[in-house]
């Protein structure tokens, strides 16, 4: 019988309950309670049907009979065992109000209701096929009597019997305490079911939507209309909702708090205008891909207030100005992240003017910017005063004299910076002894910058003393020599140091490195450096007194140098990759059991020398260990 969930997938309902998402039952049904009524419980189709003796048949009264029967029992438990009986049924006591069945309960003071009080705590998640009306209608009726529905989510369609605004609807009958809906890429519902959200679910603080391409402004507004609480607006790839229903919720949800609006066609400067100017509270912004000017941006840096967090992404229609201007107009106070991705109009002098206007700036993202060069670069890091993380990733126009210039600049707060696929880099000497230390920086990321080789890594080193976190990932013209004054000029001790593809370093390095920051190290990875012998880990096993996360994935290792680590008593290694060490064979296996006492995790994928019967010998004596293989 149809059902919310059961983990085979059917639309089934059982006699004792049907098992929703998380495992637990929804829709209740006590298997040894005789029913009030006697009624011819059908199963598997539904449409079959037996006979029972009994006086009644209650299956040929029409619905609106049953519904008044069904609002008239005195508890949650026994309206979730009547929805057992069949798909009509559920469906009608789905539809049953909170205040239709209080109004009865009022009448009826010999016989109270013991239900929980819907404060609106409870969480279902509906995906795929699994997605459906029936499944919808009998979250509605077993949550409804244990606490009342707090979140839902649905996501992706049931091809043949998704969720539609029927379904959506029982949740707006029957989840007031409804407080956020997310649903994604649910093609059958529309305004109609959105519209009764509205209407009954006044508690609906957070809503979601993406890929819903029947919702319009209508829906929008509805939501606006009986949702005066909602704090939090996604909306992605929503074709026809526009302006209009923006400009709703602007007017009529004072308590806004975070908005993301991302590809949607229809919405242009007034809708996005009206939002920003309207929620005085509004503090995280995220605008994706839209259709929006000048006028936008700029009215972001005039009435951005409170916004503290801000995204602007793919805004090919805003030019300089715009971003100038939402620099100069002082509006950003609070502003502590900001992310830019893909806009052209981010330039030298807009990217200064953001610096001097975000005085509270700390977290700076640019992305594929790339009209953006070296000095527009070094003059916002002069003017960004409480700037604590920098991320370039894909602009092409920074050389080394930019982020060299940068970092120099910036003498106070810098904690992080992320250099990644900045093409302009090249591997250029320069003197930097006239240049000021950046003391502050703790974490460094370098990644899959092809030009940036041993020169600029020695200048870094000495730039930088208080690193303590290092990530060349990709870097595989640095040599030994380059990166060796680095790890001498490491004060603090590295913590971290991730050298990934970094193929032409050598056993050398490893060694300086243990000698250098044995004492502090805790994860090192060489996936890749294919010049890495057992003699790194013999100096690992030595002097490594914390390292607790160990990759050599691609490396010259053997059995032998696994052996030397299962030796080492004070090393206590966590997670441990070998993953593509072809020298590896099953003889290691004494040495991994030895390990693993301490390991979570293994991976032993591409070990071609290790057979499956060692993998499932090894899983049976490391059970505490996640084993890749």
């Amino acid at each position: 019988m149809p059902a919310l969930v059961n983990h085979g997938g059917d639309d089934e309902l059982y006699p004792g309950g049907s098992p929703d998402l998380g495992g637990r039952f929804d829709v209740y049904s006590s298997p040894t309670k005789r029913p009030r009524i006697s009624v011819p419980i059908s199963f598997g189709d539904l449409e079959d049907e037996q006979d029972h003796k009994s006086s009644v048949s209650v299956e040929i009264l029409p619905d609106e009979c049953l519904f008044e029967i069904f609002r008239r029992l005195s508890s949650g438990k026994e309206r979730s065992s009547c929805a057992c009986v069949s798909r009509r049924w559920l469906m009608l006591v789905s539809g049953i109000c909170k205040d239709e069945i209080e109004t009865v309960v009022r009448m009826n003071s010999s016989d109270e209701s013991h239900d929980v009080e819907g404060d609106g705590y409870l969480t279902r998640r509906l995906e795929g096929r699994k997605a459906t009306d029936v499944r919808l209608a009998a979250i509605v009726v077993g949550t409804s009597w244990r606490g009342g529905l707090g979140k839902l989510s649905i996501r992706g369609n049931n091809s043949v019997r998704g969720v539609t605004n029927r379904g959506l609807s029982a949740v707006a009958h029957g989840c007031p305490s409804l407080r956020s809906l997310s649903l994604w890429n649910v093609s059958s519902v529309g305004d109609k079911g959105l519209c009764e959200i509205g209407k009954r679910c006044h508690m609906l603080e957070k809503l979601d939507l993406c890929q819903s391409q029947w919702i319009t402004n209508k829906g929008l507004i509805a939501i606006a209309e009986g949702c005066p609480n909602l704090t939090t607006l996604n909306i992605e790839s929503c074709s026809k909702i526009g302006n209009e229903g923006l400009q709703a919720v602007a007017k009529l949800c004072p308590n806004l708090h975070s908005i993301s609006i991302k590809d949607c066609p229809l919405v242009g400067d007034h809708g996005v205008s009206s939002l920003l100017s309207s929620a005085s509270e509004l503090s995280r912004v995220k605008l994706q891909i839209l259709n929006i000017t000048d006028f936008s941006v700029a009215v972001i840096g005039h009435y951005g207030k409170s916004i503290t967090n801000l995204v602007l992404s793919g805004l090919q229609n805003v030019n300089e100005r715009g971003f100038w201007v939402m620099g100069v107009a002082q509006g950003l106070q609070k502003l502590v992240s900001l992310t830019i991705t893909s806009c052209h109009g981010v330039t030298d002098a807009s990217i200064e003017a953001i610096g001097k206007g975000c005085p509270n700036l700390k977290q700076m993202c640019l992305r594929r910017c790339c009209f953006v060069s070296d000095s527009g670069l070094v003059a916002f890091s002069k003017s960004a005063g409480s700037l604590e993380n920098l991320h370039l990733e894909e602009c092409n126009r920074y050389t080394q004299s930019g982020v060299i210039g940068a970092l120099s600049s910036i003498k106070a707060k810098l904690k992080s910076l992320t250099v990644v696929k900045c093409m302009g880099i090249k591997d250029i000497e320069v003197e930097v002894s006239m240049l000021s230390p950046c003391e502050s920086l703790q974490s460094l990321t370098i990644k899959n910058c092809h030009g940036f080789g041993s020169a600029s890594l020695a200048m870094v080193g000495k730039l930088c003393p208080q690193l303590q976190h290092v990530d060349l990932t990709g870097l595989y013209g640095i040599t030994d020599a380059g990166l060796l004054p680095l790890l001498e000029n490491c004060e603090a001790g590295l913590v971290t140091m991730n050298l990934t593809g970094c193929w032409n370093l050598t056993d050398n390095i490893v060694s300086a490195m243990t000698r250098l920051h044995g004492g502090t190290l805790e994860m090192l990875n060489l996936d890749g450096c294919w010049n890495i012998t057992d003699a790194s880990l013999v100096v690992i096993a030595d002097n490594c007194l914390l390292l607790n996360d160990l990759d050599v994935s691609g490396c010259a290792i053997t059995d032998a140098g696994v052996s030397v680590l299962s030796d080492a008593t004070h090393l206590s290694l966590q997670v441990l990759s070998l993953s593509g060490c072809s020298e590896i064979s099953n003889n290691c296996a004494p040495f991994l059991k030895k390990l693993g006492q301490n390991l979570l995790g293994l991976n032993l994928q591409n070990c071609n020398g290790i057979g499956s019967n060692t993998v499932e010998l090894l899983m049976e004596s490391l059970w505490k260990c996640d084993i890749l293989a």
